[in-house]
């Protein structure tokens, strides 16, 4: 299973960016998705998560009412909507994916730079 993260970049405070990752190689209606993120110094960061069927969603508290996650499964591709960037969003940002009853994401995308800078 391979997993490409792409859409990341310099945007100022208050953007939009939306970031995708394209699954290859399993059974994407599967996987339960997932996104994450790094800064420097700092721990990784659980985002949001999306279920096989994208019929339930869930976000960290960081996140939740700024950042949408979505899917769609005919394209393989698992999407993270982020609005209203604040430089504190900077990281390097990683989409993963586990089976249903996997204990641990699985399979990890290479990241994706996101920079929030006026």
């Amino acid at each position: 299973v391979q997993l490409q993260a792409s859409g990341g970049g310099l945007v100022q405070p208050g953007a939009s960016l939306t970031l995708s990752c394209v699954v290859s190689g399993g059974t994407f209606d599967k996987y339960v998705m997932a996104w994450f993120r790094q800064a420097p110094g700092k721990e990784r960061e659980q985002l949001a998560t999306i279920t096989s069927t994208g019929s339930h969603t869930s976000y960290g508290d960081s996140v939740i009412e700024r950042f949408t996650i979505s899917r769609d499964n005919a394209k393989n591709v698992v999407f993270l909507q982020m609005n209203d960037l604040k430089p504190e969003d900077t990281a390097v940002y990683f989409c993963a994916s586990k089976e249903r009853m996997a204990l641990k994401y699985e399979h990890w995308g290479q990241g994706t730079q996101v920079t929030v800078s006026s």
